[in-house]
């Protein structure tokens, strides 16, 4: 039988019992396990039974169920398994409901350029085994066990599931299903599709679990079904269709995706889903039909199961009700009970007789004693030798040559300048502790400082920057190392030492080959008890690094406290694993080793990678009764079984476990006491301790000291040590964490336990809280760092009622979390850095972690090499989980096995994860030994640079404290006259403005020589100004191409309509189609058109570039403008007629006439409308929620738009004005066609595809033509601020200008982006441009131009509202750098003649000037109405018909379709009246509704444009209450994960809104229409339509 099947068999019984139960009983059986725990039974009670050795199929097993890792210092643990294996079983029959992440194929291959150096790195390697296999153990059988019992075995945890091997890396999301090379099971190939609730690829149980599962899942889903809203579901959005990088030509898209959106489709979409459902087609997993709608209808049902507690009532939406829900007071949380601690006292320090006066006595009492040839260090080398030896003469004389050498070569000869006192850095590597030992003691000797550190390997290592600042902030000048290590350090081309990043500038110095001190030269007397023996670095949590000051005299009190608590005695032999430059290591082996003349055997960590067991040869072979290890390294002992036989520990007395403090200390410390008492280890020989960089140590465990409470073990409630309060738990219980002592306080000093927040007073006794100790043996301060100082090491503890506590001690914070048990003993069961607090629960990142060790961890990924951490997001600290996955390990399993950590946490800790990342191997940042750096690891997973492999966010489960939703009250409903009538009781003004009156602003006589109509207009011009040059247009070069009179413009006009007339037959009020480039050949024809009573219809012609797209296009609107005729130039025409076979209708171009050849002859008459009500002109354009719309403009309205133009820019036949933008549509197709025609003006025409060839064209030809007023969209002022920005000096040397322009005016149908025009100011500033020159229009499709900045404007003003009252419709204004403020910037002026009232789109009252609402305009150039295929539809009515129903109920006005509000400003008009600025917010048919609140997507997208540099663009827009943001990724595929999770909590901390869905994609694939508008719904279309072709898609739980 395998070795699977028992573990398949109870997994099957649990399965059973499980369904029987019902499901009321699973969830009141999780309620009760959901705290579960570490299971101690078997260490408790397994160590008599644990005395034999392993067999060799035993070891063989372990051997291939484990890898060694470097840094498994801490999270070795197997007690936490059980409890996982109990979590992840009542997750088992819930359905999969976790839709699978899609990432394009080529992500999963393509990596950074940087890690392939980094996975050859020999130090580095993927492999994290200490050896190799072989030297393990025995190469055994794989029978069973023999009944040894097992204590490092790794159970299963659930029978591994049966994956189906992929051809190669395919997608996992994509619709191509993989082919199955293992034989399909019998049921398999009954049931050869699998459901769809399941991902695709997912895993399948074997057997009978099949068929259960299968039977399960459906019916859930049946009732799923009857609960589901019947919508059209979607396409595949992760399908791999060919697309390019480059953002195909702007342009107005209708047909960008095939195939209908699905808003538009019909109902029976849903039958046939569930058609799919029940008859398990064929091709479902091929058409991609199930995808994209089944894993957000997954997610969407994880929505309806939110984990999370009640929200408060009457909540307010504000900064500090998000905190008080992040952190709500739990009524039944447990309160601490016992009464307030006393002061912990150890006994009385006695000093031993016969030891030395001082540390540096010790080295000369030693050194030229009878003994001075006693050895005091000896190096285990690589080859298992010792090889390098040091006696205690040899210290004596190379310590006293160094500091002979410091003092007088660097303080006499200028290499640097050293004085006693002065701090010097010690750079050795941690296999020289020789040398180290040397320059510590020669410092001391000479008065100096010495600042330990390690070894710079290169100019990124993590967290150098932070030991730069240590050096820098200590003064150090001068860095001592040894000859071979300068060599390794990085240098430059001319042999110096590298700077590196943040290090002051040091003098290196060679501690070897020294010239000796004369006969006569005189030790430096001591220096005061009270100055720096040495400096000591400690780590903050966010990766700061402090330098701790240790006195002469905490020195040697430490000493002295250290060798009474261990009882060290001369002679004694030690053995050393731990790092010599850092707390326990130099304490212990460098310090009191020598304070006591004892023999310390260094075992360097590069020889512990390839021989875990060679400490413990070495105190078999020197026959050591001290070891000084970590936990780590008992468990790596453990597995070196092959080495076990000659291993005997009788001689050891004192094993000390440095990381004794770690609550998962314990399982490496019971099994290797198990293992090893047979093999003389006795158990009071294991000693943990407590220590931190600022207390030195805080306790340690004695042997034979104590009595019946030497050594203590409590067994606790997990739950209750989450509200900071001790509780005992059940041995056997699931839920509990068993603790061991760390010994009891030491002698002489004093230990309290404070609260961990706020004002430091005395816990109770069963409560948890910081320990902080009190004594002589402690550090004395933060070298430079005042403030921290007193906060850390002059702590007073306070009573209850504030009064300090008896006796003037001050105390010293460890950093330590803890609490006293009985007879002193100090148990310890976290640290402050590792302190997470979640919604009011604190936990600590060394528990999570045994956690997620707990779940298969050797399966996917590496032991030790993970990452846990908080940050804060929205007021609440959410956990992060960070590891490196095996290189093995397939897309699929990484996902399968972050659902399941997901699982165990939230079961065993009751919090959720809210980031769990896999990066790949050797990716996360280490410490020099190897460690993970934490503090960098949260850096760059912050900062966007950890290029994770697979990412899992899941902020629906984790984030409890979003405002509460906006809720509609339906009951009392306010109607718009009530609201009308609070707005005038609270003196409220009601939102209305007006521009001039235009009645009497043209000259009479002006008005009778002046005809009414456009075309009119420009034949009185050509018969009166005939030779006045008006039309300009020049080319990339900035030369003029074409130049046109009034009477050639006539004259040209004339012959396109005689054209129209011969070739076209054409009849009054046809409609003919323009499809021109931009240039004077467009306006002839339009004008060509006007003479004859035709209705031009100016289309842009097809991009060569982009075909397709754009011809479809181009076809839409001719058809539906119902044109009768085309008139173009040749090179269009032949773009046309080039597309024409491919069409699907089949259909053919209307009649297309070609404008090169026009006909030399004058037209008999010109048309003259009868009525200003007759249509002149069509404007077609697609809106930005790519809707086509066409407007009707009348003649009256053309002429109308015109002279309010020219009265507010003051537009007379001697200005020149600069059009820099497209005159297909708009405000744009207005000042290229009607205004110069109209005003006489000559215009300068710029095309914008000329500014992308020459970006400086529109500014050169402002200054060269001494241009008062431009126009341009924003796509040129982006082109012009992007490509311009490092030429300024170079167009000021040629000459360009523009002091000269008085308004420089940007035409748009949007919210003025302030950042753009802003730039775009200051940068051209140097040029002489005015910023008050800039400003915005406004226009939109009912009314081409609403707002526009004239000539004597008032300047742009701008606001900042709040971003949280918009939405909920109020305009709330706040001051500029408010928290939450959003700068707004008016667009522009209302033209003369125009009147607009601000009103509620639903109930259409007025509003008042504190609320948002819809922009309603009236005026004379208001469209006539749309145009459209139907005729006069509804809408139409609606949008240019609209009526108040409160207010002046009779007028009538133009739904704009945007947001916006109304200010009264301070300025002043030009007629003296107060200025009323219109600021526009939002289209209302792009706002995003979610939890009843108004999105408007620029604001969201300028969040999500900020939070990384490598996000080009991005768009939003929501679909089935999700929000989906799609971003372009300017960079490489591996760096598309890293955006999902700042994407996430950028959103989710602006503007309190969970994102559903990312989308990584291309450069490009944004639609932006002409405008440089982006087209969100045509985005929206073609994700569901699978048309993105993404990177990477995600779905946040």
């Amino acid at each position: 039988m395998s070795p699977r099947d028992p573990s398949q068999a109870s997994h099957h019984a649990a399965l059973h019992a499980h369904q029987q139960s019902g499901g009321a009983s699973s969830r009141c059986r999780r309620s009760e396990h959901r705290s579960v725990t570490t299971h101690e039974r078997r260490y408790l009670s397994g160590a008599p039974q644990a005395g034999g050795a392993a067999s060799p199929s035993t070891r063989s097993r372990r051997r291939a169920q484990r890898r060694l890792t470097r840094n498994e210092s801490r999270y070795h643990s197997e007690v936490r398994q059980e409890a996982v294996k109990e979590a992840l079983a009542q997750y088992q029959s819930r359905p999969k409901n976790l839709p699978l992440p899609s990432k394009r194929s080529s992500v999963m291959t393509a990596r950074s350029p940087d890690r392939h150096h980094r996975d050859s790195d020999s130090e580095d390697s993927d492999e994290d085994s200490v050896t190799a296999e072989g030297s393990l153990g025995s190469s055994g059988g794989h029978s069973g066990s023999q009944g040894t019992p097992e204590v490092t075995r790794t159970p299963l945890l659930l029978p591994p599931p049966q994956v189906p091997s992929h051809s190669g890396m395919g997608t996992p999301g994509s619709s191509s299903g993989s082919s199955h090379h293992t034989p399909p099971h019998p049921m398999q190939q009954k049931q050869q599709q699998p459901l769809p609730p399941i991902p695709p690829h997912s895993n399948r149980l074997s057997n009978g679990e099949d068929d259960e599962r299968t039977r399960r899942e459906l019916s859930e889903m049946t009732d799923l079904m009857r609960n589901i809203t019947s919508f059209p579901q979607p396409p595949d959005v992760t399908n791999n269709t060919g697309g390019g990088n480059n953002r195909p030509p702007r342009d107005d898209r209708i047909t960008r995706y095939s195939g209908l959106a699905p808003g538009r489709q019909s109902s029976s979409d849903s039958d046939g889903w569930r058609d799919a459902l029940y008859n398990f087609p064929e091709n479902w997993r091929g058409t991609g039909r199930w995808k994209v709608s089944n894993k957000i209808q997954q997610l969407l049902n994880t929505l309806k199961r939110p984990k999370r507690r009640p929200l408060p009532e009457f909540y307010l939406d504000d900064e500090e009700d998000l905190e008080i829900a992040a952190n709500p007071k739990d009524p039944n949380a447990p309160k601490p009970e016992g009464m307030v601690m006393t002061p912990a006292r150890g006994e009385q320090l006695v000093i031993p007789a016969g030891l030395p006066r001082s540390v540096e006595d010790a080295v000369y009492r030693y050194g030229s004693s009878s003994g001075y040839k006693a050895p005091v260090a000896t190096i285990l080398d690589a080859n298992g030798k010792l090889s390098v030896s040091l006696t205690y003469g040899k210290l004596l004389s190379r310590s006293q040559k160094m500091a002979y050498n410091l003092l007088t070569r660097l303080g006499g000869r200028g290499e640097g300048n050293v004085m006693p006192g002065d701090r010097v850095a010690l750079v050795y590597p941690n296999n020289d502790p020789v040398s180290f030992m040397c320059a510590f003691y020669a410092c001391l000797q000479a008065g100096l400082v010495p600042v330990p550190i390690e070894v710079p390997l290169s100019r990124r290592d993590a967290g150098s920057q932070q030991i730069g600042f240590l050096l820098g902030s200590c003064g150090v000048s001068v860095a001592l190392t040894s000859e071979a290590c300068f060599k390794g350090i990085p240098k430059t081309s001319a042999g110096e030492v590298v700077s590196f990043k943040g290090w002051p500038k040091l003098t290196w110095f060679i501690t070897d080959h020294l010239p000796k001190p004369p006969k006569d030269w005189q030790i430096p007397p001591r220096h005061s008890d009270d100055s720096a023996a040495y400096i000591e670095y400690s780590t903050d949590k966010d990766g700061s690094v402090k330098g701790v000051v240790v006195t002469r005299s905490a020195m040697l009190a430490h000493c002295r406290t250290l060798t009474s608590a261990c009882n060290y005695t001369e002679g004694e032999v030690a053995v050393c694993v731990l790092d010599f430059k850092r707390e326990v290591g130099l304490w212990h082996s460098m310090l009191c080793s020598v304070f006591n003349g004892m023999h310390v055997i260094f075992i360097p960590y590069s020889v512990m990678k390839v021989n875990p067991a060679s400490w413990m040869q070495m105190i078999t072979r020197f026959k050591a009764s001290i070891a000084i290890v970590k936990s780590r390294d008992l468990h790596w002992g453990l597995l070196a079984t092959k080495d076990h036989k000659d291993v005997s520990l009788q001689s050891l007395r004192l094993l000390l476990v440095a990381d004794g403090a770690n609550p998962w200390s314990l399982s490496s410390c019971d099994q290797f006491l198990a293992v090893f008492q047979s093999k003389g280890l006795r158990p009071d020989a294991i000693c943990p301790c407590a220590s931190s960089p600022e207390a030195l140590t805080v306790s340690v465990r004695r042997p034979g000291h104590g009595g019946a409470n030497a050594v203590g073990r409590g067994v606790l409630s997990m739950q209750g040590l989450s509200f900071g309060v001790v509780r005992v738990d059940q041995e056997n219980s699931l839920t509990s964490l068993t603790l061991q002592d760390c010994g009891q306080v030491l002698p002489g000093a004093m230990i309290v336990v404070i609260k961990l927040e706020g004002v430091p007073f005395l816990c109770r006794t069963d409560e948890v809280g910081e320990i902080c100790v009190a004594g002589g043996a402690v550090g004395d301060q933060y070298w430079g760092l005042q403030g921290m100082t007193n906060n850390t090491f002059k702590v007073q503890p306070l009573l209850l009622d504030s009064t300090p506590m008896n006796g003037t001690s001050t105390y010293v914070r460890t950093g330590l979390l803890g609490f006293l048990g009985p007879g002193g003993l100090v148990f310890v069961c976290g640290s402050r850095d590792g302190l997470m607090t979640v919604t009011g629960r604190k936990h600590n990142t060394d528990d999570i972690i045994a956690t997620v060790l707990a779940v298969e961890p050797m399966k996917f990924i590496y032991r030790g090499r993970i990452a846990v951490f908080s940050h804060k997001v929205l007021r609440d600290e959410r956990i992060c989980v960070i590891a490196e996955q095996r290189p093995d390990c397939s897309e699929e399993e990484s996902f399968q096995w972050m659902s399941r950590v997901l699982q165990a946490v939230d079961s065993i800790h009751q919090v959720g994860i809210y980031c769990l990342a896999l990066v790949p191997p050797n990716h996360l940042p280490k410490t020099p030994l190897g460690g993970i750096h934490l503090s960098e690891t949260r850096k760059k997973f912050l900062e966007g640079s950890l290029h994770p492999a697979n990412v899992l966010m899941c902020p629906h489960t984790c984030v409890t404290n979003l405002p509460k939703p906006r809720e509609v009250h339906h009951g009392n409903y306010v109607g718009p006259a009530s609201v009308m009538v609070g707005n005038l009781v609270q003196g409220n003004r009601l939102a209305s403005a007006q521009g001039r009156d235009m009645g009497l602003m043209d000259d009479e006589d002006g008005m009778r020589r002046h005809p009414q109509f456009i075309a009119d207009i420009l034949k009185w011009r050509a018969s009166t100004t005939e030779n006045h040059e008006i039309l300009t247009l020049l080319n990339s070069k900035g030369q003029v191409a074409t130049s046109l009179t009034c009477a050639q413009l006539h004259k040209k006009a004339e012959r396109v309509g005689c054209l129209l007339l011969e070739k076209g037959h054409i009849n009054t009020g046809d409609h003919v189609a323009l499809i021109y480039p931009p240039g004077v050949d467009l306006i002839a024809a339009f004008y060509g058109c006007l003479y004859v009573g035709a209705v031009p219809v100016t289309i842009r012609p097809p991009h060569p570039q982009n075909l397709q797209s754009t011809v479809n296009t181009v076809r839409t609107v001719v058809d539906v403008s119902k044109s009768s005729i085309i008139l173009s130039t040749l090179t269009v025409i032949k773009l046309l007629k080039s597309k024409e076979e491919k069409f699907d209708s089949g259909k053919k171009w209307a009649p297309i006439l070609d404008t090169d050849d026009l006909p030399k002859k004058r037209l008999p008459s010109i048309y003259k409308a009868p009525t200003p009500e007759m249509i002149a002109y069509l404007d077609f354009s697609v809106s930005t929620t790519g809707m086509l719309a066409g407007i009707k403009m009348s003649h009256g309205a053309a002429t109308s738009l015109c002279l309010s133009m020219k009265v507010a820019c003051e537009l007379y036949p001697s200005r020149v004005v600069a059009l820099c933008l497209d005159p297909y549509c708009g405000l744009g197709l207005a000042l290229w066609v009607l205004s110069s025609v109209y005003s006489g003006h000559q215009s300068i025409l710029i095309p914008p595809g000329e500014v992308e060839l020459n970006p400086s064209l529109w500014l050169s030809a402002v200054s060269q033509y001494k241009v008062r007023d431009t126009f341009c969209s924003y796509g040129v002022m982006e082109l012009c601020t992007k490509g311009l920005g490092s030429s300024i000096t170079a167009l000021k040397q040629r000459g360009v200008n523009l002091s000269c322009v008085r308004t420089c005016v940007v035409v748009a149908e949007e919210r003025p982006r302030v950042q753009l025009t802003s730039s775009f100011s200051k940068l051209f500033s140097g040029l002489g441009l005015s910023p008050r020159a800039v400003s915005t229009s406004f226009g939109c499709r009912v009314n081409v131009a609403i707002c526009l900045q004239g000539a004597s404007s008032p300047d742009p003003t701008t606001v900042f509202v709040d971003l949280r009252s918009l939405r909920h419709d109020r305009v709330t204004l706040v001051e500029r750098g408010a928290p939450h403020s959003l700068c707004l910037m008016e667009s522009g002026k209302l033209l003369p003649g125009v009147k607009v009232v601000i009103a509620n789109p639903d109930t259409k009252g007025q509003c008042s000037d504190s609320h948002l609402g819809e922009i309603w305009v009236q005026c004379n150039h208001n469209a006539s109405g749309y145009f459209t295929v139907y005729g006069d539809d509804g809408t139409s009515n609606d949008h240019f018909n609209a009526q108040l129903v409160t207010g002046s109920t009779g007028e009538v006005y133009a739904r704009t379709g945007y947001l916006g509000f109304l200010r009264r400003t301070e300025s002043v008009q030009a007629d003296g009246e107060l200025h009323d600025a219109v600021f526009v917010v939002g289209a209302l048919d792009e706002t995003v509704i979610l939890r009843g609140m108004r999105y408007h997507p620029i604001d969201i997208e300028m969040t999500v444009m900020r939070c990384h540099k490598k996000i080009s663009e991005c768009a939003v827009f929501s679909w089935t209450n999700l929000l989906v943001v799609v971003v372009e990724l300017d960079g490489a595929e591996y760096e598309a994960l890293d955006l999902v999770p700042l994407i996430t909590s950028s959103v989710l901390e602006e503007h309190q809104v969970i994102v559903g869905v990312i989308v990584v994609v291309d450069p490009g694939v944004v639609p932006i229409n002409s405008r440089g508008e982006k087209q969100r719904m045509h985005l929206r279309d073609g994700f569901l339509a699978d048309q993105l072709d993404p990177i990477y898609v995600a779905y946040n739980m």
